[in-house]
């Protein structure tokens, strides 16, 4: 359980039932008062071997941007939701290059508001409209501070259109799996190799834990996804993945068999990830490849195209060897 070192707080939030509840469970931790959760200075000019001491922060506002981003894979639009950032510290994270330092929690008490939108939205739609709740942040970490899943699903399962979409790295499912969600929730999770998870996603769950978690949720009655991302090109990186693949066959339930789809993402990277992870983890292993990696811009790095054409083959034929019913959505 993630338990906050300081919390940074928004005045407003107190206008609002979920600040109200955050206030009185945390009022034994300190707080600072601040005018804006985007920029607290004293956190930005921090240097970046305090990157993972900064995510022992809790910040707590009121989101106000809700713009809708279009999507064509799972979903049809991102969504700005109830909260940005996370307490893991995954090496490759893109909100660490969109934010850099800043990528710790950030917690959003509107949540009426934001729902309230999706719901218009989709009711409004002629066609069934899918919104991806769950892109700024992991729901299913952030739910064990808030609570906010089973609210969400509670106050959307009477919709007559829609459905919610989520990606997570956590095991921590059970507050949901009793939720009526009335068939209109997609929850994906996101997998890795074992070793990979090891030296890379600290903080999240391990990779045992999280096929269980699906596992659950499809007995629970909820649409189910399995990310492969991102595919990290170590030295080893088709045998990891193959065993992977073959110990999701082995471990998935034949409910989540039938029906599950996939979705693969091979890493990008950055030069904010590599100046960051070099002071942050000195130890840790460098995901920067100049042999392998290209510039996309921006400071920002790709696989090489013809490792990338070679890595989506491998992965559509060993997915397609041991889940040959099942649909891949798309590689990037």
């Amino acid at each position: 359980m993630f338990k906050p070192k300081t919390i940074f707080y928004e005045k407003e939030i107190i206008n609002y039932e979920l600040g109200k509840e955050l206030m009185e469970k945390y009022k034994a931790i300190p707080k600072i008062e601040i005018e804006n959760h985007n920029n607290i200075e004293e956190l930005r000019k921090s240097e970046n071997k305090e990157f993972l001491n900064l995510k022992n922060n809790l910040i707590i506002g009121v989101r106000k941007t809700h713009n809708f981003v279009e999507n064509h894979k799972v979903s049809d639009y991102l969504v700005p939701y109830t909260s940005s950032g996370c307490s893991a510290a995954c090496m490759y994270c893109y909100l660490v290059c969109n934010y850099n330092k800043c990528s710790y929690l950030r917690l959003f008490v509107n949540r009426e508001h934001m729902l309230d939108k999706i719901i218009k939205t989709a009711e409004k739609s002629e066609r069934n409209l899918t919104f991806e709740i769950g892109s700024n942040s992991d729901l299913i970490l952030e739910n064990t501070i808030t609570g906010n899943l089973p609210w969400t699903i509670e106050n959307f399962k009477n919709t007559s259109k829609g459905m919610l979409t989520f990606p997570t790295k956590f095991d921590m499912v059970d507050d949901i799996l009793n939720v009526d969600h009335k068939g209109k929730v997609i929850a994906r999770m996101s997998v890795n190799p074992d070793e990979i998870i090891k030296q890379v996603e600290f903080g999240t769950s391990r990779l045992k834990g999280r096929i269980e978690a699906i596992n659950k949720l499809k007995e629970a009655g909820y649409k189910v996804g399995i990310l492969i991302a991102p595919v990290i090109m170590v030295d080893n990186w088709k045998e990891l993945y193959l065993e992977l693949i073959k110990q999701l066959e082995r471990c998935l339930s034949p409910q989540v068999k039938k029906e599950v789809f996939f979705e693969v993402i091979f890493m990008t990277y950055s030069y904010v990830h590599t100046k960051i992870n070099e002071e942050a983890f000195p130890n840790a292993i460098n995901l920067y490849s100049k042999d392998q990696m290209t510039g996309r811009g921006r400071g920002k790095y790709m696989y090489r195209n013809e490792l990338r054409k070679d890595g989506e083959a491998f992965m559509r034929e060993q997915l397609g060897k041991y889940f040959s019913n099942n649909k891949i959505l798309y590689v990037v």
